[in-house]
């Protein structure tokens, strides 16, 4: 059996790579690890709130671990605590790390580079299959997921739940999971979960990022190169 972690995001990716990964008897999974803009005290990117992250892994009933980094960290300091992070988990006998990415080539090289430089593998549940498959899927197994943050040209569908007519909504060049950044979301409901966890919708806030400088190497690939704004949606505790 492969003792593993699992990036856990929050989102729905991670709730459907996570309902299978559940289902392999070869996967043993300790923790779920979740990246924390430590300023904001919310995931990073996605910006939801510590508090439901927590609900979340008390529902799913794996030990959530919080990695902690400032705002916006530059690539070597993102390496640099990951790095640490892997190496601790690996003395604890873990050997593999599950991601819920789906299509992003680029990305997946830097996370098994970085992970063989702890002596650890990826696995990829969701690798290469197509995204509206995988959002028929979400549904059809009873997941639910609302969404908290995104691209600024989108803020129509920020706060809103997810549907099989919201996404045959979506501008063509919107991928059905928003696996290019489109869109990022909070599963509150599904088979993952023991009970749902309950949330409201708080205030909407427009978020625009400076372009970095040129020495400044921030270590997400979605950040932006020049000036870009992202719509948010804060939900609050049910």
């Amino acid at each position: 059996m492969k003792k593993c972690i699992f990036n856990w995001s929050g989102g729905k990716d991670s709730a459907l790579a996570l309902y299978h990964c559940l289902k392999n008897p070869e996967l043993n999974i300790k923790y779920l690890v979740t990246t924390i803009n430590d300023a904001a005290d919310r995931i990073s990117m996605h910006g939801v709130r510590v508090e439901l992250l927590e609900k979340q892994a008390e529902s799913i009933g794996i030990p959530l671990y919080q990695v902690r980094l400032p705002e916006m960290p530059g690539m070597k300091e993102y390496d640099v605590m990951m790095k640490s992070t892997m190496e601790r988990f690996r003395a604890e006998g873990i050997t593999h790390a599950i991601f819920g990415d789906i299509f992003l080539e680029d990305l997946k090289n830097y996370r098994d580079a970085r992970l063989a430089e702890a002596g650890m593998t990826g696995i990829y549940p969701l690798w290469k299959r197509d995204t509206t498959e995988l959002i028929n899927e979400f549904f059809d197994l009873g997941f639910e997921t609302v969404i908290a943050c995104t691209q600024e040209r989108l803020e129509r569908i920020v706060g809103k739940e997810i549907t099989a007519e919201l996404i045959l909504s979506l501008p063509d060049d919107v991928d059905a999971c928003g696996e290019n950044g489109e869109f990022h979301t909070f599963a509150f409901k599904g088979p993952i979960f023991k009970k749902e966890i309950n949330y409201r919708l708080g205030e909407k806030v427009f978020k625009q990022y400076a372009a970095p400088k040129d020495n400044d190497d921030t270590c997400f690939s979605s950040t932006p190169q020049k000036p870009v704004g992202f719509w948010y949606c804060d939900l609050l505790p049910g």
